[in-house]
């Protein structure tokens, strides 16, 4: 799938990219109060919270069979599996289910009906599936749901099965799947997942609540922290954003990308105080109307430490930084995600996508940012940014690129 990101980066080239591709930054992602399941599987969460678009699906026969297969399998595993992997293997989509639905969306779908409704005021404007923005509208719908089916999978994957995440050291599950009492476990959460559903619910419901669920009891639900930031932890600074004179500014913001401790005691290492003193440095000269900390729980494994959160603990508690000068992102987990989460930001946030951005961070890691395309190719399927020019050790410029939109579902604390 990440093939198919880099072709169209190359095809329409940065320009195209700036045009947005549909994407609307006033659009305002439907969460029905689970942040974490809409962050990761949007598709799924707009078939529930859509009433016209549920009682399309579930009044459709073969979508409702379907329901009653996924219903049945949940149901019969309690009885028939006898150890701990194969219980969550049951609550996977299989291939053949996948094209099956694939296939009925085909035949449903119809431009002024629920489902091109949902294609036309929430996939194309939220810019959530927007690689596959060149697509017709059935097949972004198509492409949508084969993308939201497969992660689940991998989150069942990952975080029941034991299987490796990308980043084994810090994302891996909580459990020894090998354990003897991790069968107790499995069995305990498929009788969650059988009693919590019905039979007469959406096809895709028992696979998607099991995803979730096996992400509640990892303590790996950190896609949801802090939301909605937008009217919580940075109201201050998004209410500031509209009346900025952007011209007296050379930079739209300062990005200051989070450095973890080495222990689960210290909440700032001494690596992030000295990025965000440099950072302001160049808030205080002028250079930006914001500063941006990008950072989440990451290192070490298992923290509760935020490194978003308390580095602007210290920019304003001790640098003296205006406290709606100052804006969290508390998701990252990767020098890559820190630049596509932060135009993530920017572009919801109304801060001018034209305008260049500053990186403010150490020598070494700009030295990383300068020479990270292939990694984000790699990791992404996309560069999240086009660069400019290293003014200093610890300062560069970088213009944002609107792919950063694009869910990426096989990070799941931060897609």
């Amino acid at each position: 799938m990440k093939i198919r990101f880099l072709i169209l980066f190359c095809l329409l080239g940065f320009k195209g990219f700036a045009q947005y591709m549909g994407a609307q930054a006033n659009y305002k992602p439907v969460s029905g109060g689970d942040w974490v399941k809409a962050k990761n599987y949007y598709l799924l969460t707009l078939f529930e919270q859509n009433e016209a678009a549920k009682k399309l699906l579930k009044s459709d026969p073969e979508l409702q069979q379907l329901a009653q297969v996924k219903y049945n399998a949940v149901q019969s595993s309690l009885a028939e599996c006898k150890d701990a992997l194969c219980l969550p293997e049951k609550q996977k989509f299989t291939d053949d289910e996948i094209q099956k639905v694939s296939n009925r969306f085909r035949v449903l779908y119809q431009p002024t009906n629920a489902l091109g409704n949902l294609v036309k005021l929430h996939l194309i404007p939220s810019g959530m599936y927007i690689i596959y923005g060149n697509e017709k509208p059935v097949d972004l719908l198509v492409k949508a749901w084969e993308q939201d089916a497969n992660y689940v999978n991998y989150t069942i994957g990952v975080y029941a099965e034991g299987k490796k995440p990308n980043y084994p050291q810090v994302d891996s599950i909580s459990f020894d799947v090998k354990r003897k009492g991790y069968t107790n476990l499995m069995y305990d959460c498929a009788t969650d997942i059988a009693e919590s559903n019905s039979s007469k619910g959406l096809f895709f419901s028992p696979s998607l609540n099991a995803a979730l669920l096996y992400l509640e009891i990892n303590e790996r639900r950190n896609a949801g922290f802090y939301e909605p930031m937008a009217t919580t932890a940075n109201k201050s600074a998004v209410s500031k954003v509209s009346k900025i004179k952007w011209a007296s500014y050379p930079y739209s913001h300062i990005l200051v990308p989070g450095a973890g401790p080495d222990n689960l005691t210290t909440p700032l290492s001494g690596e992030g105080m000295l990025r965000c003193r440099a950072a302001a440095r160049q808030y205080f000269a002028g250079k930006a109307p914001f500063v941006v900390v990008s950072g989440g729980s990451v290192h070490p494994y298992k923290t509760k430490y935020n490194e978003a959160a308390e580095m602007k603990k210290y920019m304003v508690g001790t640098l003296h930084l205006p406290e709606n000068a100052v804006i969290i992102e508390p998701h990252a987990r990767h020098t890559t995600t820190n630049i596509r989460n932060d135009v993530r930001l920017m572009f919801r946030y109304g801060i001018p996508m034209e305008k260049p951005g500053l990186i403010v961070t150490d020598k070494s890691q700009n030295n990383g940012i300068t020479n990270m395309d292939k990694r984000c190719l790699k990791e992404l399927g996309y560069v999240p940014y086009k660069l400019g020019k290293r003014l200093s050790e610890t300062a560069l410029e970088f213009y944002p690129v609107i792919t950063s939109l694009q869910i990426d579902a096989d990070e799941p604390m931060d897609p």
